[in-house]
């Protein structure tokens, strides 16, 4: 069967369940998109990976590596290989020692980016799943890693950053909102921490 490499470009918010995401893989080499609906928790962990965040103790997927590292365990690729009644299948395939573990893929896609390891698709399921997006393909980019975080300004609570340091001098503000930054990962408040880190980059680029 053959095989397809693919990234994974982001998470957003399945319309469908206010508790479900959807992963967005895309071909490495071609305009396919597929998407696969994950819980919070996973979509969690890979929107950490994506976001560039670390939290302070590790989490699930963190451990699983950890342990692998430990063990001289070396994962070669994650494998999506299979789709049965509307469920995706994965296998983990490691090349020492050489020998293959069924996972799900929010799974076996957590640990690829924490090992950076490939991730291939069945092109089949591509074919069967996949969505092929022209002019929509920048949209999903720009809605994807942020929606886990609900980064949008809906809520009332919406941390004002700049309101309340724009007193300060640049160097102050950005050395404030790391400090804010590390806050909100410590307590595992993934929302804010996506707040801050916009704002950082703001920051920085201005």
């Amino acid at each position: 069967m053959d095989k397809v490499e693919v990234k994974a470009i982001g998470i957003t918010q399945s319309p469908d369940s206010p508790n479900a995401y959807a992963l967005i893989l895309r071909e490495k080499n071609g305009t396919r998109s597929l998407p696969i609906i994950i819980g919070t928790f996973e979509a969690q962990a890979i929107a950490l990976v994506l976001e560039g965040l670390t939290t302070p103790r590790p989490l699930t997927h963190d451990l699983m590596r950890n342990i692998l590292e430990k063990l001289d365990a070396k994962i070669e690729e994650v494998y999506i290989n299979d789709l049965r009644d509307g469920t995706f299948y994965a296998r983990i395939i490691f090349e020492d020692p050489p020998l293959d573990i069924d996972a799900r893929p929010s799974d076996a896609v957590a640990l690829a980016l924490r090992c950076q390891v490939p991730i291939y698709v069945n092109n089949e399921i591509l074919e069967q799943a996949g969505i092929t997006f022209g002019e929509r393909q920048r949209d999903i980019e720009e809605k994807t890693e942020s929606d886990i975080f609900g980064t949008s300004d809906e809520e009332e609570e919406d941390f004002d950053f700049t309101r309340r340091i724009e007193r300060e001098r640049p160097k102050s503000r950005v050395e404030r909102l790391q400090e804010e930054l590390e806050k909100a990962i410590k307590e595992e408040n993934y929302e804010l921490a996506a707040k801050i880190r916009d704002e950082i980059k703001k920051i920085l680029k201005s």
